[in-house]
């Protein structure tokens, strides 16, 4: 193998791994909608029950830096809406939570409806204006 060869294989590894990892950032905190639509039942996650509209699920580790963050904006949405409701899941000693909803980043945020349908998955920090926007799509689409 000469030199340039070399030179090019290197620069195009390069170009590939940039390309990847841009589209991973463009996507990340962008909302999924076409997921599988489970009914999430609570008691298997340990909590009480979910929001009489909404509920915002989010899993999160001991370790991740920006769980703490969107924990506060989740929970001020939440407080902002009546029958919506916030729950926190921490998968650190959870791996079969982890498993079973493919969890491969924290933070991860489904929004459930009132049913415990899951609408919509959120990889990454989702903006507080996104989150809004689907929880009024969800308003509309129930009335």
């Amino acid at each position: 193998m000469t030199a340039l060869t070399a030179l090019l294989l290197v620069a195009a590894l390069l170009a590939a791994t940039a390309g990847v990892g841009a589209y991973l950032r463009w996507r990340q905190g962008r909302p999924s909608r076409h997921i599988e639509h489970e009914v999430i039942q609570p008691e298997r996650l340990g909590a009480d029950g979910l929001g009489e509209v909404a509920t915002l699920l989010q899993f999160s580790t001991e370790l991740c830096a920006r769980c703490p963050g969107v924990h506060r904006t989740l929970s001020q949405i939440a407080d902002a809406h009546d029958g919506v409701r916030h729950l926190d899941i921490d998968l650190t000693h959870r791996p079969d939570i982890a498993k079973h909803f493919h969890v491969l980043q924290t933070p991860t945020t489904l929004v459930l409806d009132g049913d415990g349908v899951v609408q919509t998955r959120f990889g990454g920090t989702p903006s507080r204006h996104v989150v809004e926007l689907e929880l009024t799509r969800m308003a509309a689409v129930d009335a």
